[in-house]
């Protein structure tokens, strides 16, 4: 049968309205989209050759990809930082640093809280020497534009956009916070744990009294920094307060500044503003605090505390419970044989480590908190906040046979 041409004319005129004819959309151009190419794109780096993902990897729960205390970063990758990478997951509801009405330093990003959001974070890995090590603003905004997805930069911000260096800077930080606040493996909440308190799931007897632990004030106490309950508005918990603490971990000799002896991370009190400026210097009681980071993922990382000091988690759990009971398996001994407990701090803030609360409130020959048997609980039952988490299949239900 032969179709006259003004059919197929009126045919594909129906069929525009339906997108049959039409041209195809174009996708979609969101600042999330365009912060997910930033964070895993090499070219915004000096050497070319890292990237936000580099240090923050999906595998670990987007915190350090291996064990090393501080990743090397720098023109030629070959100058270490001064910290572990932090996890960079569940940041979206942290607030700017500020001190609540009790006084207690809170919110803030990287482990200092130096800056005051996640767009604003942007410039502490992108120019700093010893990561993605760029000159100034000026040199990312050209390698923004010289990148793979500058075209949708200039889409999503405008064609003039790279005409404003400090305009489009900006831009790459909004875009990146759109990624970390707006990605669902950043926001993910698939843990058993999130599963249980949606009533899906039932914790086994040990992860049961692993959590019982870890919420006993006179246990673990862990849930004093790490909440593990349901917000008042019914949100899942972040397992962090956003707050800070000064732990007395022990210095670590893998990072390279720590070879000179008078050097020290103090942390909170040493940290610059967006001015350069040291804003908190006055408050010595803050030398040694450093952010509570969330526990979510904590069972897949790699390096434990802000210098990366422990390389396992039972290792980390241990060091919290028996840190005053046995300190000598951590900490120097002097020369008359004592241990010269918190060693990577002067002397003079030595009084600033949390003693006063549990697990802490031991001395030398104390018995721990927990026992061995009680960690192993606590263990399991972190386990249980790890993302992606799929039940195992129910043996007892009939399979089918091929």
């Amino acid at each position: 049968m032969r179709v006259s041409v003004l059919a197929v004319l009126l045919l594909c005129a129906i069929g525009a309205l339906l997108n049959g004819c039409s041209k195809p959309r174009e996708a979609r151009v969101t600042a999330a989209l365009v912060g997910e190419k930033a964070f895993n794109d090499p070219t915004l780096s000096a050497s070319g050759a890292q990237s936000c993902a580099s240090c923050h990897a999906v595998a670990t729960g987007h915190s350090a990809p291996n064990d090393l205390a501080a990743q090397f970063g720098g023109i030629d990758l070959k100058v270490q930082g001064l910290r572990n990478s932090q996890p960079v997951r569940y940041l979206a509801t942290n607030t700017e640093f500020h001190f609540d009405d009790e006084g207690t330093p809170t919110g803030g990003f990287f482990w200092d809280g130096r800056a005051d959001s996640l767009n604003a974070q942007t410039a502490g890995p992108l120019l700093g020497a010893r990561e993605l090590a760029n000159k100034d603003k000026a040199a990312v905004v050209q390698r923004i534009a010289a990148a793979s997805w500058a075209a949708d930069f200039k889409r999503l911000y405008g064609a003039d956009v790279f005409k404003d260096v400090d305009g489009a800077f900006d831009k790459l930080g909004l875009a990146l916070k759109a990624f970390q606040s707006q990605g669902p493996e950043f926001n993910a909440f698939t843990s058993k744990y999130d599963e249980v308190l949606r009533g899906k799931a039932t914790l086994s007897a040990q992860e049961a009294r692993g959590l019982e632990w870890f919420n006993d004030p006179q246990k673990g106490n862990c849930a004093s920094c790490h909440p593990s309950a349901k917000a008042q508005d019914g949100s899942h918990p972040l397992f962090t307060d956003f707050t800070y603490d000064n732990l007395g971990v022990p210095r670590n000799p893998e990072i390279s500044a720590n070879a000179d002896p008078a050097y020290f991370d103090l942390g909170l009190c040493a940290r610059t503003n967006a001015n350069g400026q040291q804003d908190l210097s006055h408050r010595t009681d803050l030398c040694g605090a450093f952010k509570v980071p969330s526990l979510r993922n904590v069972d897949l990382r790699r390096a434990y505390f802000h210098n990366g000091r422990f390389k396992s988690l039972r290792e980390a759990l241990v060091f919290y419970v028996q840190r005053d009971t046995n300190p000598e398996k951590w900490y120097p001994k002097k020369p008359n044989g004592s241990v010269r407990k918190f060693d990577d701090l002067p002397p003079q803030f030595v009084a600033n480590v949390n003693t006063a609360e549990a697990p802490y409130d031991r001395k030398r020959g104390d018995t721990p908190a927990l026992n061995d048997a009680e960690i192993d609980d606590v263990l399991a039952f972190l386990k249980t906040l790890t993302d992606g988490w799929v039940p195992a299949p129910d043996l007892k239900s009939p399979v089918a046979l091929k």
